[in-house]
């Protein structure tokens, strides 16, 4: 059997193993040790719990306790990237472990606290340094971190990276590292993208594959059980009704519903607490501090804590809902049956997430046993029983109207709403629909008030508002019965003279066009042809609106002047002004060329 001591670490790190309480290391480390202390890449492909930490944290502290160097400010020798902040706060933990009394700077900096201590702790110089990407990358804008120091470069859960989105900042924070470096790669899955991923940063990587792809835990003892969505509360709060169920980790798919199953729980008398992330680090931090010290029963998360959290003796993992990737299903029940131990894995199915169940036993390559507890009336009366405690929030329209479509015909039915029309059902409107989605009962129109009595017609009594449109109007009311056109009160008919009947279209005088009278339109005596056109010789002609005007001589040509302004004198201050002021020469005749004229011309243009 393979040892530690066989695997030539250092004797300072075989010490602290030992007074740790690790004596066998597991397959993924008997595997990865040799090769990581002989200097190669490493591309570990393992679940979660199999002890991919101590299997590149300890060949990394060997190196870092053998070569002795005092990192430079704002400077790190380690760089760990790590897709979650609980996450990086275990493998910080687990470096301190390893590393306890050597002497070493190992700092974590990821999001939601302050910058104020992480500006303090990269200025001193870190030996290992255990970051989430986002904070780093902020780091590295405002240059508080250098990255050329680098001397291993390690990056954990990679395919859950991949499903945050870190990709893009892994690349930008990869080409501020020295290309001389040891990379270590570790993902549960190899999808395509991670593949192409880890041919970017790793040269001729050993290759340590411990499971194969997608595959779940061998101790985890899994089951499906088939309920309604409205029922799950009411079964979890059922299966909790067990002793064994002491430490549960309960996966929901998004935050709010995390926050209504903690407290439908409560509302049960279980302990629970919610972790997701909306919660600051502080809430964070001490829900699972409370679940680590036995405190509270279940721990509601989503999948930011599917592979964050590493809490010895979790028992159960509960599937509330289904996640849309088969892959963290994986990871989920991968919280319970660690170190040997064994587990259970329970899932919640809806008959919406049927299909994702198939997902889940196509990737596993297994068929898991499943219950059938569809319309149990059981269920129905404790999930009544808790609600009318009132120390849960009962859950808004939206969500009950999209839980009820799966539900079974049995339960209660949920008014939807209507942007559109609003109140169109039944004449109510939006307002009588309860928040629990409760349908109001219909009060006729008769029911609804004493109201008074007017004068009836067809649409039975008249109220006092159309007796005052009765008043008001002349006597009639605010929707009469109709009349014909005919018949219509009319207070203006006496005094309108009556109206010629209308002649049937047969009826009707037709007259031609040339017979329709003109009018008193002015017409002219003379025929078109006879009037006269312009005569050769230059003279005037006749116009059509105008009396004849004697035609000037030809030898008689009026001045430019006199073209242009008439018989005005011209620039004598009176008459019309223009908005062109003109020359001086253009009221002088054309053929004037004596001394006094051009004189007179001179002084004017000055």
């Amino acid at each position: 059997m393979t040892t530690f001591k066989d695997l030539g670490l250092s004797p300072s790190l075989l010490a602290t193993l030992d007074k740790e309480g690790y004596h066998t290391p597991t397959p993924i480390q008997a595997q990865a040790i040799p090769a990581l202390l002989n200097g190669q890449d490493l591309l570990g492909i393992a679940q979660t719990g199999t002890g991919k930490t101590a299997a590149f944290a300890l060949p990394i502290l060997h190196h870092v306790l053998s070569n002795r160097i005092i990192a430079a400010p704002k400077t790190c020798r380690v760089l760990v990237l790590s897709p979650t902040r609980e996450l990086a706060t275990q493998i910080a933990d687990s470096f301190k472990a390893y590393s306890r009394g050597f002497g070493l700077q190992i700092a974590t900096i990821f999001g939601g606290v302050k910058y104020g201590p992480q500006y303090k702790a990269l200025s001193q110089g870190i030996d290992i340094l255990v970051a989430t990407p986002g904070r780093l990358m902020d780091h590295l804008e405002q240059k508080t971190i250098d990255l050329r120091s680098v001397e291993f470069f390690v990056l954990d859960e990679a395919d859950q990276m991949l499903d945050l989105g870190f990709v893009k900042p892994i690349r930008q924070v990869a080409s501020r590292m020295p290309a001389k470096r040891q990379n270590l790669f570790f993902s549960a899955t190899m999808p395509k993208e991670i593949g192409l991923l880890a041919g970017e940063l790793l040269t001729n990587p050993k290759r340590v594959e411990i499971t194969p792809e997608a595959t779940t835990a061998e101790r985890v003892d899994q089951s499906v059980i088939f309920v309604e969505s409205l029922r799950k509360r009411a079964l979890l709060s059922e299966l909790y009704a067990e002793d064994k169920l002491s430490r549960t980790l309960v996966f929901t798919r998004t935050k709010r519903s995390a926050d209504r199953v903690a407290a439908y729980l409560q509302a049960g008398g279980v302990e629970a607490a919610a972790i997701h992330g909306d919660k600051n680090q502080s809430q964070r931090e001490r829900a699972l501090q409370a679940f680590k010290a036995g405190k509270v029963r279940a721990l509601v998360a989503t999948d930011i804590a599917a592979r964050g959290i590493d809490v010895d003796n979790v028992t159960h993992v509960i599937n509330y809902e289904l996640p849309f990737g088969p892959e963290a299903y994986v990871h989920r029940i991968g919280r319970t049956a660690r170190a040997g131990r064994e587990g259970f894995a329970i899932t919640l199915v809806s008959d919406d997430e049927r299909k994702l169940l198939k997902d889940i036993e196509r990737i596993t390559r297994q068929r898991i046993p499943s219950f059938d507890r569809r319309k149990d009336q059981a269920l129905k009366l404790l999930d009544e029983a808790i609600l009318a405690s009132g120390q849960t929030e009962k859950p808004k329209t939206p969500d009950r109207v999209k839980e009820a479509r799966h539900s079974d015909p049995d339960a209660e039915r949920v008014h939807k709403r209507s942007r559109n029309r609003p109140g169109k059902d039944m004449g109510r409107n939006n307002s009588d629909t309860p928040r629990d989605g409760a349908r109001a009962e219909f009060t006729p129109r008769e029911d609804r008030g004493d109201r008074p009595a007017g004068k009836k017609n067809a649409f039975g009594d008249r109220s006092a508002r159309q007796d005052r449109n009765m008043d008001r109007n002349g006597g009639r009311g605010g929707r009469p019965e109709r009349a014909e056109r005919t018949e219509r009160y009319d207070p203006m008919a006496a005094e309108r003279p009556a109206a010629t009947p209308r002649p049937e279209f047969g009826d009707r005088p037709r007259f031609d066009r040339a017979d329709k009278p003109r009018g008193d339109k002015p017409r002219f005596d003379k025929p078109k042809g006879d009037r006269p056109f312009a005569k050769k010789d230059g003279a005037r002609a006749d116009s059509r609106f105008f009396e004849d005007r004697p035609a000037r001589p030809a030898g008689e040509r009026k001045t430019v002047g006199e073209r242009k302004f008439g018989d005005r004198k011209p620039f004598s201050g009176g008459g019309k002004k223009t908005n062109t002021k003109p020359r001086a020469h253009h009221s002088e005749p054309v053929g004037d060329r004596s001394e006094g004229a051009q004189l007179k011309r001179r002084s004017r243009n000055g």
